[in-house]
């Protein structure tokens, strides 16, 4: 069973760097300005996982893996240049050098994925401080994931990245961004799922999606947090 769990703390940044190395994989430095679509290091280099695929953000949509700069390049070009597209990842010189072609035939027909995401948030998430599955959050996973595998023709990675809210340490809520991730993948491996391509990553309370203000209380401030507490979940592999 293959299970890579990565850290953002700080304590952790020499780890990631050694795993980069052992995988032969070359860092990708992103320009950390705005909403960057995958999860980075303190050094700005985008963390990968076991099987050298870029950890996702909850702000990572096609359009921001094709505008958010890595280099000249988008950072797409190199975490997911099948979406970002061939024009965008070309260099800028060998744009500007290429002569007009000719028309060229139809390319041939690209072959379709069944690469998705789905997110465990809001009425689907979890309770202030647990990491316990909700019935609604296992129903939410047989319908969103479990069903739509039956159209993959192989499924390759399965990326699973914990929450938090941003209430307590940066420490504690590593470890319970970790068990909720962990949660996830357990129940999916009884669903059926291949544990050899699930790996796990906890992000702590350092990707928020949602702000509240303290003025409200504790009680209507967990509240407000609560799409915060969430684990995303990412498939990738070929459709049949």
């Amino acid at each position: 069973m293959i299970a890579a769990k990565f850290r953002l703390a700080s304590a952790t940044v020499l780890m990631l760097a050694s795993l980069s190395a052992m995988a032969q994989s070359k860092d990708i430095v992103v320009d950390p300005k705005g909403e960057v679509p995958y999860a980075i290091d303190q050094r700005n280099v985008v963390v990968k996982s076991g099987t050298d695929l870029c950890w996702r953000t909850g702000y990572w949509t096609p359009g921001a893996a094709g505008e958010v700069k890595a280099g000249e390049l988008p950072v797409g070009c190199e975490c997911d240049k099948d979406v970002v597209g061939a024009e965008k990842c070309a260099p800028p010189t060998a744009r500007a050098a290429a002569p007009a072609a000719p028309a060229a035939p139809a390319a041939p027909a690209v072959a379709p994925k069944c690469d998705f995401t789905s997110n465990l948030s809001a009425d689907t998430g979890f309770a202030f401080n647990k990491a316990a599955l909700t019935p609604a959050a296992k129903a939410h996973l047989d319908s969103a994931i479990v069903a739509k595998l039956g159209a993959c023709a192989k499924v390759t990675a399965v990326i699973v990245t914990g929450h938090t809210d941003r209430l307590g340490s940066q420490s504690y809520n590593q470890k319970l961004s970790d068990k909720r991730a962990d949660a996830v993948r357990a129940y999916l491996v009884s669903r059926g799922v291949d544990a050899e391509v699930i790996d796990t990553m906890g992000a702590g309370k350092t990707q928020p999606i949602k702000s509240c203000d303290d003025k409200l209380g504790r009680k209507k401030l967990i509240e407000c947090l609560a799409p915060n507490r969430r684990v995303t979940v990412d498939v990738k592999g070929p459709a049949k």
